[in-house]
């Protein structure tokens, strides 16, 4: 890398912080912690969280031997359930991780610094069981610079709002829908509430992950079909690529509107911070489009975008900071919203089916982590009874 292009890199991502942007990596292996990855990062390309899924740890136990050693002191103790051996793994990691980011967290007075760790899939639809796990990963993980990453369905509302009123850090996932972002506001801002009614300080951090590029791909899916049927559709071809980011800035503007309104000042008064929308699945999916369109798009005072490291690299190389993006053109994101339901396509209807496929995703990668380290435990249970056979 030039002396040039370095100055660029840094000017690109330093200009998103003194925006107000985080730039989080929406990563996290054991060697990206014990290599001193994380801290690079941090450094040098202004990476101040980290977020983690299912998929996520998936590929990190997956992948080679960094999780073995670990997995035989586990086995040695008696444990050998595997989804309590996931716990236990993923949870170093996020200690690891946490640790390596606790002097942004410091530095920042807890706005900033945080990394994530998400319940199983299999409590997405349980009130009660993503209470009762999200407050043992919590408990396990003892970081207050910790994230519980909870799914955005319905029954998941509940269980954000008991989370938040006993302390405990919540990220909101896999927010497609509108309504969606609105009920997600309004179980914090209640857990926060009944937090300052029983005396408790509402200084509980929560972020939203609002889900762009993804959206594009389902709208963009929907608007090929009507090109099919109707090549010459103008109307229909100028929508392309135009629903995720109109989706995005609305939300933004529910976040504007809400937090800058009476009923957070009350809170803001005894300490309270916003709860930060957190853009995820920024990087694009369409090979057609620029590759950092989502990122260029949704720049804002409060704001977090979490991109995959090639992502990060590509902004520092080539992102265009032009003020303020995310609140920019929201007459217009209404619009589109409105011209997309005009043909027929109903940008609720496709978030709700966004979440389905998101769910079943982290299910089947959160099963096939859980069946790695049930093989791997398996092979060294085997091998230590080979061992004391032979010995």
């Amino acid at each position: 890398m030039t002396p040039s292009t370095q100055k660029t890199s840094e000017s690109a991502l330093s200009q998103l912080a003194a925006r107000g942007q985080s730039v989080w990596l929406d990563y996290i292996s054991r060697g990206l912690l014990a290599s001193g990855e994380l801290e690079r990062l941090i450094d040098q390309r202004h990476v101040t969280g980290l977020t983690s899924n299912p998929t996520i740890f998936a590929k990190a136990i997956g992948d080679g031997t960094d999780y073995d050693e670990q997995l035989k002191t586990l086995l040695a103790t008696g444990m050998t359930d595997p989804d309590a051996l996931y716990i236990e793994l993923t949870a170093t990691d996020i200690q690891r991780a946490a640790d390596v980011l606790r002097p942004v967290y410091d530095a920042t007075e807890g706005q900033d610094g945080f990394v994530s760790i998400e319940v199983p899939p299999s409590v997405a639809h349980d009130t009660a069981g993503s209470l009762a796990i999200g407050r043992v990963l919590w408990e396990r993980v003892a970081r207050p610079n910790t994230l519980v990453k909870v799914p955005g369905t319905i029954e998941g509302y509940a269980a954000i709002e008991q989370l938040i009123t006993s302390g405990v850090n919540v990220n909101i996932t896999l927010i497609f829908a509108l309504s969606a972002y609105e009920a997600v506001i309004e179980a914090y801002l209640s857990g926060l509430e009944l937090r300052m009614r029983a005396g408790l300080p509402v200084t509980v951090r929560s972020v939203a992950s609002f889900f762009v590029s993804r959206v594009d791909t389902a709208v963009d899916a929907l608007l090929e079909e009507k090109l099919i049927a109707n090549p010459s559709s103008h109307e229909v071809r100028s929508l392309l690529g135009t629903a995720a980011i109109a989706n995005a800035r609305i939300a933004y503007e529910t976040f504007e509107h809400t937090f800058a309104a009476a009923r957070f000042a009350t809170l803001r008064e005894t300490g309270a911070a916003v709860q930060r929308p957190l853009w995820a699945s920024t990087s694009a999916k369409n090979p057609l489009y620029r590759d950092v369109i989502y990122a260029e798009a949704l720049i804002g005072p409060e704001t977090i975008d979490t991109m995959p490291l090639a992502t990060i690299d590509a902004f520092a190389e080539h992102g265009i900071v032009a003020g303020d993006t995310a609140g920019q053109g929201i007459e217009q994101a209404h619009e589109i919203i409105q011209r997309l339901g005009a043909i027929g396509i109903d940008t609720e209807a496709v978030a709700a089916d966004l979440l389905d496929a998101g769910l079943r995703t982290f299910a089947k990668s959160y099963e096939g982590a859980v069946q790695v380290i049930a093989s791997k435990a398996e092979a060294v249970l085997a091998g230590d009874k080979a061992i004391a056979k032979n010995g």
